[in-house]
Parts: C-alpha cells; structure tokens; sequence
C-alpha cells in the first residue's frame, strides 16, 4: 500500500510557476513509475508527465512539453512536477499516482494503481 500526498498548488498569473510535490510513504517507493495527471472542470482526467523507477525516463504530454519537468528523489520518497510559463488552461486539479508494477503504459489512468488528493493549480490570465 502507497500513500501520496500532494502539495505546492495554488494561484498564480499566467506566465509564472510553480513546484508541485507528492510525498509517499512506504519503503518501496522506488519500485513505481509515477505520474501526474490532471482534471479541469467539466473534463476528463488527463495525463501530464510521468517519469520511471530509477528517473531515467521522463514522459510528457504535448501540451506541457518544454515548460513542465517532473523529477523524483527517492531518498525522499517525493516526486515533483515543476511548472513554468503557465497558462489558464492549465488550470485543473492535479493528481500525483503510482503505476502498478506490472504497467506498461505511463499514459494510460487505469494503470495507475495509488493516486492522491490532488491539489489545486489555478492560473489567472
């Protein structure tokens, strides 16, 4: 069993940042790929980025490519989500999760087995 828990979310003009965090608990931290997701108003939860056990691999959505950048210290047990040149529309609640350990598919929600929850993330234009 995995618990996270999200912090670093509020609100922020369009062009800033912010520092996403998801603290776990457990010894066995590094043994999941994570990801973060995210949820607007009115629409589905999407994918954001997601990274491997080791941190070698990092995985982005096309519409946060080149301004997020998601990292991880297991030490810590903690994965981050730094977020640049934000805009309003990435605006939503986001989710950190832990992918099962037989996943294969970073992209996908429902290979997902531990998700927090969520922070809020508003962006003002």
């Amino acid at each position: 069993q995995v618990q996270l828990v999200e912090s670093g979310g509020g609100l922020v003009q369009a062009g800033g940042s912010l520092r996403l965090s998801c603290a776990a608990s457990g010894r066995t931290f590094s043994s999941y790929a994570m990801g973060w997701f995210r949820q607007a108003p009115g629409k589905e939860r999407e994918f954001v980025a997601a990274i491997s056990r080791n941190g070698g691999r990092q995985y982005y959505a096309d519409s946060v490519k080149g301004r997020f950048t998601i990292s991880r210290d297991n030490a810590k047990n903690t994965v981050y989500l730094q977020m640049n040149s934000l805009k309003p529309e990435d605006t939503a609640v986001y989710y950190c999760a832990a992918q099962f350990p037989n996943g294969h598919r970073v992209t996908i929600i429902h290979e997902y087995a531990y998700w927090g929850q969520g922070t809020q993330v508003t962006v003002s234009s």
